[in-house]
């Protein structure tokens, strides 16, 4: 990766519109071969679909030469609301960028990378940018996965788990924030539960997976508030997740969970941050897993 520099004369860094879309795909299709046009259609399809946040690029930014896409790095804004007041993350996406352009493609990254207030997320880096996430300021936020076995938890059986619907009365007992996660992300195919355990309501969004080269179904958890109502909600989610023939989940993390029964894998699924605040562990909201899909 080359040291940052200006960009030549016949080579611009601007950003994308749905005009561009076209040259966009195909310069991702260029990048990551594995994925089809449809696939990158979709994820641009939802992005325009977002709601705008502020005055933030909707799709992202694209190196042009010769009014051709060379390079691509798209962007996924979302405003969060807590009691601290708003917060703005970006999760950074399918960045890619042609072999003969690839000195500049830091320079594609930083064109983003210039608001403080902003905490920018990078949840799944290619081996062969580690080095430039770190150059850019980038550092880890989870450094491994836990896979578990929820089933094996007890619970009470007052402790349910219940599937979001538009007409569900528990909904209420959320905040405001949490009803829009859940409901948005059962829109985008996740599964998106409330327990209920000793009379207060917990918040899950789970991204269906497959694990072991794509034999065995799982669920990643995508949110949760913590890890400690994960394994205290661990029984509940089991139970529900039993009955639809699910025993096996992943969730981010840097060591065991206390209270759940599994194994850690160190090393995988690496996710990197920059910014005022790093995403807690198990929160995967509005990221490219659940816009665009494993």
């Amino acid at each position: 990766m080359a040291v940052l520099g200006a960009l030549p004369s016949d080579l611009r860094c601007r950003p994308i519109c749905e005009a561009d879309w076209e040259g966009v795909v195909d310069c991702l299709c260029r990048g990551f071969p594995e994925r089809d046009r449809s696939y990158w259609i979709q994820a641009l399809t939802r992005l325009s679909q977002r709601p705008a946040v502020a005055e933030f690029q909707r799709y992202g930014f694209a190196l042009e030469k010769a009014d051709r896409i060379v390079g691509v790095v798209l962007t996924l804004y979302s405003r969060y609301r807590g009691q601290d007041g708003d917060e703005i993350r970006c999760n950074l996406s399918s960045w890619s960028v042609d072999a003969e352009f690839r000195p500049y493609a830091a320079m594609l990254v930083a064109k983003v990378l210039r608001r403080r207030d902003v905490t920018y997320t990078n949840i799944s880096p290619a081996p062969a940018t580690l080095k430039a996430n770190w150059a850019l300021g980038f550092r880890p936020f989870s450094t491994g996965q836990f896979a578990f076995l929820p089933a094996l938890n007890s619970a009470p059986r007052s402790c349910r788990g219940l599937e979001v619907r538009p007409d569900l009365a528990e909904m209420a007992m959320l905040s405001d924030s949490e009803r829009y996660i859940l409901s948005e992300h059962a829109a985008l195919g996740c599964l998106s539960l409330i327990c209920i355990c000793d009379g207060e309501a917990f918040p899950f969004v789970l991204m269906p997976r497959r694990t072991l080269r794509g034999l065995i179904p799982c669920f990643q958890i995508a949110y949760c508030r913590s890890l400690t109502d994960l394994a205290q909600c661990a029984g509940a989610l089991g139970r529900f997740l039993l009955r639809r023939g699910i025993l096996l989940c992943v969730v981010d993390a840097k060591e065991p969970i206390a209270g759940l029964y599994g194994w850690y894998r160190p090393n995988r699924g690496l996710k990197y941050f920059k910014g005022p605040r790093p995403p807690s562990l198990g929160d995967l909201t509005f990221t490219e897993l659940v816009l665009f899909g494993p």
